[in-house]
């Protein structure tokens, strides 16, 4: 989604002002450079697994986000690049222990750290770049190491409640929760970072937590929506590979929940009652189904729903340039599912 480079911004065709496009990509490229030397280890096999993921490349949005953030108050002080390292490694460190959990065998296109090291490395590689990050969060201060032990909290709920399923609760709030606590949190703190420590008023700092939460939500909803619309790899991975390994999202869970009588939407539900679509031919089936199903229509009607919540969050925030970006990156996200 972002391409780390001289702009982060207009490479995603958005119309936003070139200062604001510029300050934000020499953060972007900042964090870059500091992450290659903050996943360096006194053993060379924790360093070259911990440099595993980051050289695979990856969005990078909660960096932006923190960097968007900045622009409503002093995006140059010195608490704006290493704030935006202590969210990146947490996301990183979290891929590593979702990659074992999930027994994935990729991860942005290349061996995950599991397939090629094992578990227990994998493991224990993630729980040294969460050490990284919290040793940074210190130099940061009290309040950011209390902020990032919580937002590790709320990822754990999230990871749990995830494993556990619905139990009986209705699984399209379930879902919903799972997404808010296990991706929004991090990217509500990484908007949080940037409106504390570019040092706007607690007022603001509100509205930034509240926009990055909210668009956190939208920003998954698309991802997992770009796995059934995409005809490339768009969304990281090949279209379609939630569906093979029954991983139930949004577009799914309302499939599922539909009562449509026509034969399209009755035979969709059978294709995905019957759990993961391993084989080709009821994969296609099904992908095709989704595709074109009022589900999907749905599902994006909600992913705009959340955009539009994420601006209204910004109304404390003065009119101008990084506002706008800010608004610029609510339809985009919005859009981009289309």
């Amino acid at each position: 989604m972002v391409s780390i480079g001289d702009s982060a911004l207009t490479s995603l065709g958005l119309d936003i002002d070139p200062g604001v496009d510029v300050s934000v990509s020499a953060t972007l490229v900042a964090v870059e450079d500091e992450l290659r030397s903050n996943v360096a280890s006194a053993d060379p096999l924790v360093a070259e697994a911990a440099r595993h993921l980051m050289d695979a490349g990856g969005k990078r949005f909660r960096p932006l986000i923190l960097a968007l953030g900045a622009q409503m108050g002093d995006p140059t002080r010195a608490e704006i690049v290493p704030a935006a390292l202590v969210v990146e490694l947490t996301h990183l460190a979290t891929l590593y222990h979702d990659d074992v959990m999930d027994e994935a065998a990729v991860r942005r296109g290349a061996p995950s750290a599991n397939a090629r090291w094992g578990n227990s490395v994998a493991i224990l590689v993630g729980d040294y770049l969460f050490a990284r990050a919290a040793d940074i969060a210190a130099s940061l201060g009290t309040e950011a190491v209390h902020l990032q032990a919580r937002t590790f909290a709320r990822l754990v709920h999230g990871q749990i409640a995830e494993t556990v399923g619905p139990r009986g609760s209705d699984p399209i709030a379930h879902y919903l929760h799972v997404i808010t606590e296990k991706t929004a949190s991090l990217i509500a703190t990484s908007a949080r970072f940037g409106g504390l420590f570019s040092g706007v008023t607690p007022e603001q700092v509100e509205a930034l937590t509240g926009y990055g939460e909210t668009i956190g939500i939208a920003f998954q909803l698309s991802d997992d929506l770009l796995d059934i619309a995409s005809e490339s790899v768009q969304s990281g991975k090949t279209p379609g590979t939630d569906l093979r390994e029954g991983v139930p999202t949004l577009p799914v869970l309302y499939a599922l929940a539909g009562d449509d009588t026509d034969a399209s939407a009755v035979r969709l539900r059978e294709l995905l009652a019957s759990g993961p679509l391993v084989d080709d031919a009821l994969h296609a089936e099904a992908l095709g189904l989704l595709r074109e199903s009022a589900a999907m229509k749905r599902a994006r009607e909600t992913v705009r729903t959340y955009a539009e919540e994420a601006r209204a969050q910004l109304a404390p925030l003065p009119a101008g340039s990084p506002r706008k970006a800010m608004e610029s990156l609510c339809d985009f996200i919005a859009d981009r599912t289309s």
